[in-house]
């Protein structure tokens, strides 16, 4: 069965305010189809367990764990008869939360779950799913519990609110996730700050391959000049930062051109580029065929994620 694809307007009320989050029960009797969906969806495990099957992938989850699914990822559960699954989604649109905003709170850099995690190697990421325990545990259940509460009554001010606690939520995460690098890197060699560095801006590049990014906007968000930042990316990556995002954003175009019926003059302004003869040029460039060519090739060869 091809994976059903969920669009934001299916669960949240707004535009101006995309996010959405409840309480929900599975069992081997009611466990939802594979899926994949628009927004990021952080999920937090109540009680119970049950095997995630994710991107071809499975892995086991169980009371406390708690992951993040980025947009475009395929997953869903698989349920014995003696299990059932406890959790909390949160779902929300990677523009509920303004880098910007960040910048100006000085937390931009304290967001390593936000940033960093969610675009590690998938296996990788099986690996650094966090299980939490004692405080934590209940701090970031308190906070998701408070997101539910103030999402429901819809008080005064209700998205201003949601929007501190999810950050704050990101925070204590990323606080939790770090002190477990530190504890794992006694076996293993420590990240360098120029590698962290670089997963930061790739992960923004990931999140924002849509918008107008400049080398201006990079610099000020992570603190860097532009000779510096040109110089670093090139020595860690091989590629630079524009090249980074050329190569993002076509891989976007490569799935917009075998997932939609889009025309190209609609992929090219769906990654971010104004310009769609400059986005043929550079399709071809990088792919080795026109956009129209490599749909028409690949299209007869493609199937969705089962």
């Amino acid at each position: 069965m091809t994976a059903t694809t969920y669009q934001s307007s299916d669960y949240m009320k707004t535009k101006e305010f995309p996010f959405w989050i409840q309480r929900f029960y599975h069992d081997h009797d009611n466990i939802p189809p594979a899926h994949a969906h628009e927004f990021v969806e952080l999920v937090y495990v109540v009680q119970g367990e049950a095997r995630h099957l994710f991107e071809g992938q499975s892995y086991m989850i169980k009371t406390n764990d708690v992951f993040i699914i980025n947009p475009g990822e395929v997953h869903t559960f698989s349920i014995e008869k003696c299990q059932s699954l406890e959790i909390i989604n949160c779902l929300f649109l990677p523009s509920l939360i303004q880098d910007s905003w960040l910048k100006e709170m000085g937390v931009s850099q304290s967001m390593d779950y936000f940033y960093i995690h969610p675009f590690l190697d998938k296996n990788e990421r099986f690996h650094h799913l966090l299980n939490l325990s004692g405080s934590n545990s209940a701090r970031i259940l308190s906070l998701l519990e408070g997101m539910m509460h103030e999402y429901l009554r819809e008080n005064p001010c209700y998205p201003t609110l949601i929007r501190l606690q999810l950050v704050e939520l990101l925070i204590q995460l990323s606080r939790i996730y770090n002190e477990r690098k530190v504890t794992e890197n006694h076996s293993h060699r420590r990240k360098s700050e120029n590698d962290l560095l670089i997963q930061r801006i790739c992960g923004y590049l990931s999140r924002n391959y849509d918008q107008k990014i400049t080398i201006q906007t990079l610099c000020h968000l992570f603190n860097l000049s532009p000779r510096h930042l040109n110089r670093l990316f090139k020595q860690e990556t091989d590629q630079t930062v524009v090249e980074m995002l050329h190569k993002i954003r076509i891989e976007k175009a490569k799935q917009f051109l075998l997932e939609t019926d889009d025309k190209v003059i609609n992929v090219a302004i769906k990654v971010g580029y104004d310009d769609p003869a400059f986005f043929s040029r550079l399709f071809r460039r990088i792919v080795g065929c026109s956009p129209g060519k490599y749909k028409a090739k690949e299209s007869s060869n493609y199937s969705p994620i089962l």
